[in-house]
């Protein structure tokens, strides 16, 4: 057999599958990408193979249902499908494979965070199970809340979450369709200019009354449009609304703005434009011409659903099918991106990856791992319920992840000094850089010197301490306690054997020789500040790659010099 039966029998299979799933109708562009995605030998054959696919889809669906069902039954049956709430995810209504297009839509006002991936994780991931499209659409007009440096940063969040993009749009760059958009929907009476004081109106709609400018024909809404196109209103003295009922029970959709005039320069396309659609307007616009099928957003837009659905009604469109699901409520952090500039601009926050905030940059600061946020995302699911974001699972899952692949050091905090008598050799204490990972050794040595030796001990270790108790320095010495002091401990050494400070119910802490030591800070999620000395093995690390502190916690290494090492704190 050729290469080119070979691939026929291989397209023929997938198309018999689609078709058998599909009331007998294959999808082309399924069967292309269930090719491409499953063999990937043909990708620099796409053409040949385009033309290959759509030959025998058309030869499957000119067969029945039955004779589709009986060929399959003769090649051994449909593959095993993976399930649909595999991950904890619901099928989407009405999706078809293939035929999906969904949209991740952010403002371009900051990076994203928390609240920004699980809708762009949710979408993403429906994207892939269904072969379907995502889009990333920029939304940006309203030239008050958009940060030149936002997109870049957004596109780079998205690639480390492993968020993968088919198609990327700009609203400021989409203007002239707009503005066709809102000349179409004057004509047809669907909306109107509105030239009411705007408190005015607020009181009217608020009755359920209508204002006076409703009842203006077509042409004088034109008129007016053009006249607001071409600067004869300045900011606030006219608008266009959408007609809805103006008793509608949701007062939010009560003839809701489609487009006002903002007399501020857009940092993307400057003073080109003074009108400019609403964020409810241009959503609807987009979703209708970039074909989005579905639309993901949380319970709190169900009101911009209301609104939008009225520009598909009077222009005649189908509307995409709209899941909402419930508010993910993250605790113990900064959300807001307009909070987090406000912090940034006066001082108290240090960047968009401060790690008091949720960012996905403080995220990717402290070592949490893209996988671990997306598994956490998709566990809670498109439920409908309202749900808390748990810190717990995030750390539990990023444990796992960056745990084989973490070298353990020594780090003691605000440190106490503790001073040996007794020891009159050199000792070196070997320790395994990971517990389970044939990964080496690393050395810690006490040097005698005048009669003993110098270490340092955690604060909160030496401060437990009591006088004629034996303690156990790890993998190393045991010490009789002989005086504690503010800030130093005397004690003297008694033995190595292990054995015997176990008998003794023996206290084991960590240690860092004096002259082994680094200075270190570890910057944690509220702001503050460990201080103190991590062994000098350390030294070992490049920035980036996450370290366990023993019995403390992980952390990612941000800066390691002989002059010191700087860390922001993972989890426990």
């Amino acid at each position: 057999m050729s290469e080119l039966e070979e691939l026929r029998e291989v397209i023929r299979r997938y198309a018999l599958e689609n078709a058998a799933k599909y009331d007998g109708r294959a999808n082309p562009n399924a069967v292309m990408k269930k090719v491409m995605r499953e063999h990937e030998e043909y990708r620099d054959r796409a053409k040949e193979v385009l033309r290959l696919v759509r030959e025998v889809v058309e030869e499957v669906n000119r067969m029945s249902l039955e004779e589709i069902r009986r060929e399959l039954e003769e090649l051994g049956g449909v593959e095993e499908e993976r399930s649909e709430e595999e991950g904890g995810l619901k099928p989407l209504p009405g999706a078809r494979e293939g035929e999906v297009r969904l949209r991740f839509a952010p403002n371009p006002s900051g990076p994203l965070h928390l609240g920004h991936a699980r809708a762009a994780v949710l979408n993403d991931e429906y994207a892939r199970r269904y072969d379907g499209a995502l889009i990333l659409r920029f939304e940006d007009t309203d030239p008050r809340r958009v940060d030149p440096e936002a997109y870049d940063m957004i596109e780079e969040d998205l690639e480390w979450l492993g968020v993968r993009v088919d198609e990327r749009y700009v609203q400021s760059n989409r203007m002239e369709l707009y503005y066709r958009v809102a000349e179409e929907l004057l004509e047809r009476g669907g909306a109107y200019v509105c030239t009411c004081d705007a408190d005015e109106f607020r009181r009217l709609r608020d009755r359920g009354q209508a204002c006076p400018c409703r009842s203006r024909d077509p042409e004088e809404n034109l008129e007016l449009w053009e006249e607001m196109l071409d600067g004869a209103f300045s900011e606030g003295e006219a608008v266009v609304r959408v007609k809805t009922r103006v008793d509608h029970p949701d007062p939010a959709a009560r003839e809701w703005v489609a487009f006002r005039i903002v007399e501020r320069e857009h940092p993307m396309v400057g003073d080109r434009y003074l009108v400019w659609p609403t964020m409810n307007f241009a959503v609807a616009v987009d979703d209708h011409f970039m074909e989005v099928t579905h639309v993901l957003r949380g319970k709190d837009h169900e009101s911009n659903t209301r609104r939008q659905e009225f520009v598909f009604r009077h222009l005649d469109w189908e509307p995409p099918e709209y899941v909402h699901y419930g508010i993910l409520k993250v605790e113990g952090t900064v959300l807001s991106t307009s909070r987090i500039r406000e912090g940034i601009e006066s001082g108290e926050l240090t960047g968009w990856d401060d790690v008091r905030t949720a960012t996905l940059r403080a995220l990717r600061r402290r070592g949490i791992e893209p996988e671990a946020l997306r598994e956490t995302i998709l566990e809670i699911g498109l439920t409908e319920v309202d749900a808390t974001f748990s810190w717990e699972q995030l750390y539990a899952r990023n444990r796992r992840l960056i745990d084989p692949k973490s070298n353990r050091y020594f780090l003691v905090r605000d440190p106490v000094e503790l001073w040996i008598e007794g020891l009159e050799e050199p000792f070196a204490a070997t320790l395994p850089l990971h517990p389970d990972e044939d990964r080496g050794e690393r050395a810690l040595v006490l040097h005698p010197e005048d009669g003993g030796c110098r270490v340092w001990l955690d604060r909160e270790d030496g401060e437990a301490l009591e006088e004629g108790e034996l303690i156990r320095l790890m993998n190393a010495v045991n010490v009789r306690v002989e005086e504690v002091g503010e800030g130093v401990v005397r004690g003297r050494y008694e033995g190595e054997d292990y054995r015997a400070a176990r008998r003794e119910g023996a206290r084991i802490v960590h240690w860092v020789p004096t002259d082994q030591a680094i200075p270190c800070r570890v910057l944690r999620p509220d702001g503050s500040v460990d201080e103190g000395y991590v062994e000098a093995n350390v030294e070992r690390e490049e920035p980036g790659r996450t370290v366990q502190f023993e019995r403390l916690y992980f952390a990612r290494i941000e800066e390691c010099r002989p002059s010191g090492v700087r860390a922001v704190y993972a989890h426990d």
